[in-house]
């Protein structure tokens, strides 16, 4: 027979995640954005159960001259796409990438989004998932816009704050000192952009945090609370004590393992979105320059071989340091 309290605890703890996730979608966005949704979701019809809006534009409000980040959460592949090969590659290299591009009032809105199943997004929040890029994306700011039903809504909720613990639970397994909001968040956001192919700079994980330092903040003892941890507050304590290097020996394999299969997947899905994504050589040219500083040029070969280009391309930025 399941223990009663057990249970109880671990409802609290995923209601508390919830309610805060729920709290945070209680603001408004830009016409534009609300537009730029409606029209996404209009490609895949019934299939849709909901959009997550994230990334810095919804971090900062600015639109112009920016491209607006969604996720498209869906119910089937199957049923989203009319080509069968579309369905295939969201299922086995999820998610599938595309840009979008309308104008609203006289503005011109672009947008990246993704394309994922309901079901690899619940199951990519969570702490089974290998990968880093969905829980560690989605334990940042996000709003859902269009939600089909309250039940997804939930759902959709429930994800996020799995996603919220997931990050947490999994740098605290490597450095279970980090219980200060600061040290958590930097820490966890510095080990996760190392197990993906990013073209930032060192210190974004710091940049992170300090964008919205007040919701980390709030957040964190929520988190800590539903892992039967409490946060630790450097103003009042000593810093804990860091453990030996040869401690938590299999927590660091793991994220050896973590961070080798993010290099993987993050090469497969840009040699993917070479296909998918309309103008998606100049769009990645575009973000490595602004982000890394590293100067990217197109060769008209390129647009027309995309994929041989983004193998070529990405050798070639490798040896200038524009990945990690």
């Amino acid at each position: 027979m399941p223990n009663t309290k057990t249970q109880e605890a671990a409802e609290a703890s995923t209601a508390g995640l919830r309610n805060f996730i729920l709290g945070e979608w209680q603001r408004s966005v830009p016409a534009p954005v609300e537009q730029a949704a409606k029209d996404i979701a209009s490609r895949y019809g019934d299939s849709v159960v909901g959009l997550l809006f994230y990334g810095s534009c919804l971090r900062t409000g600015e639109i112009e001259d920016k491209i607006l980040d969604f996720y498209v959460i869906v119910d089937d592949y199957k049923k989203a796409y009319a080509k069968n090969w579309l369905a295939v590659s969201n299922q086995f290299v999820p998610p599938n990438v595309f840009y979008h591009e309308m104008e609203v009032d006289g503005l011109v809105v672009r947008s990246k989004y993704a394309v994922i199943s309901l079901a690899d997004f619940r199951y990519r929040c969570s702490k089974s998932c290998l990968n880093v890029s969905i829980w560690a994306r989605f334990c940042q700011p996000c709003l859902l816009l269009g939600a089909r039903s309250d039940d997804v809504r939930i759902l959709v909720a429930d994800a996020v704050g799995t996603a919220v613990s997931t990050m947490v639970s999994n740098l605290l397994d490597l450095k279970p000192w980090a219980l200060q909001s600061r040290v958590l968040w930097v820490e966890a956001f510095e080990a996760t952009y190392a197990a993906e192919l990013r073209s930032e700079r060192g210190g974004k994980g710091l940049e992170i945090y300090l964008l919205d330092q007040a919701r980390y903040d709030e957040l964190t003892p929520v988190v800590l609370s539903s892992l039967d941890l409490e946060a630790v507050d450097l103003d009042r304590s000593p810093p804990p004590t860091q453990p030996a290097r040869t401690d938590h020996f299999t927590a660091k394999l793991v994220w050896f393992f973590r961070r080798l299969n993010g290099k993987v997947v993050s090469f497969l899905r840009l040699v993917k979105a070479s296909l998918t994504f309309d103008g998606g050589i100049d769009y990645l040219a575009w973000k490595i320059r602004r982000h890394s500083g590293v100067d990217v040029e197109i060769k008209p070969w390129m647009r027309k071989h995309p994929i041989v280009a983004g193998v070529v391309l990405f050798w070639g930025l490798r040896k200038k340091g524009a990945f990690k």
